[in-house]
């Protein structure tokens, strides 16, 4: 068992945000300009945010800093000097670094990533060299790119350009920020597969910068899968599913494939928006049986611009105080 886990296993359960400048997995680009997502993101109001956290009890958060539209929610000079891309869609302040400085110590912050460059933002995937030779539709990308066929199987230029930007996050947070959850593995053995550089090692080691203890989940869209000997806990993603015991991938235990079990789901209609699906004693039976097995449950929450969480979710989490 991963020590550096012992944590999470601890906090049995968390909540996730989807701040985006697009829904959740949109296939269209965002029409927001550089200057409203600034504009959104100066909104947001930390303290509040972090209030309301530590109300409802949770243990640590996942935030997002960006998806595929290209607008992210800390700002990083290794993006921009790759992508040449003027004005940034990076926001300037860094709200993941301020979200973890009013939560710790008591609520640690996990940063969510894709694996790839925005697909819905053509200039910055093609200036990052994420022009992928073969049917990468599951990222959401429309054909080919130009470039693609100068583009190796295995995006080894995108990979070293990725690997830059995610390494300067890590290290200007160090220890702020305790872990990375990594979306759009899906193509993980052609792309980190083998023993050449890169692969999984070195986008670990990236990931794990300023900081050697952070935790890190790599998801494959297959919930319990384990893609790599470097995760530390499973990704978790199950929508629908709600395993109660048995799975594909076998029996919820604590460990799965050296990894700590975690499953991710969304409390709205949907990642991030909606109304609530489901009762408040379903919230707290469900976490509760994951927890009696050893695992642990990130729940899905919508959040505004401005940081506040809809009381109809808050009031969700009421049975799972001090559990």
């Amino acid at each position: 068992m991963k020590q550096n886990t012992d944590w999470l296993r601890k906090a049995g359960w968390g909540v996730m945000f989807h701040y985006l400048a697009a829904p959740a997995s949109d296939r269209t680009p965002s029409p927001l300009s550089a200057a409203d997502w600034q504009r959104y993101v100066d909104s947001f109001d930390v303290a509040l945010f972090a209030r309301q956290i530590q109300d409802i009890g949770a243990g640590y958060i996942i935030f997002t800093l960006g998806q595929n539209s290209g607008h992210f929610c800390a700002p990083n000079a290794v993006y921009d000097e790759l992508t040449g891309l003027r004005p940034s869609l990076l926001s300037q302040r860094d709200l993941v670094s301020e979200i973890a400085d009013a939560l710790s110590p008591a609520v640690k912050v996990i940063a969510y990533l894709p694996s790839h460059a925005p697909a819905l933002h053509e200039e910055a995937a093609i200036a990052l060299r994420c022009t992928p030779p073969w049917d990468a539709e599951n990222w959401g990308f429309k054909g080919t790119l130009p470039g693609a066929e100068k583009t190796d199987e295995r995006l080894t230029e995108f990979q070293r350009n990725w690997e830059s930007v995610i390494r300067h996050w890590s290290e200007n947070w160090g220890e702020r920020v305790a872990g990375w959850w990594i979306d759009g593995c899906y193509f993980a053995e052609r792309v980190y597969g083998g023993i050449a550089e890169p692969n999984f090692h070195t986008l670990a080691q990236a990931l794990r910068a300023g900081y050697p203890e952070r935790i890190v989940a790599l998801n494959s869209g297959k919930t319990l899968e384990v893609l790599s000997d470097e995760q530390d806990y499973t990704a978790g993603e199950m929508a629908n599913l709600f395993p109660v015991h048995y799975t594909r991938w076998g029996s919820l235990s604590p460990i799965m494939n050296d990894c700590q079990l975690h499953l991710l789901s969304f409390l709205g209609e949907h990642w991030g928006t909606g109304e609530p699906r489901f009762s408040k004693d379903f919230v707290k039976g469900y976490t509760q049986h994951i927890n009696e097995h050893g695992g642990v449950l990130t729940w899905d929450i919508p959040v505004s611009y401005n940081g506040k969480i809809p009381e109809s979710f808050l009031r969700l989490f009421d049975g799972l105080r001090g559990s």
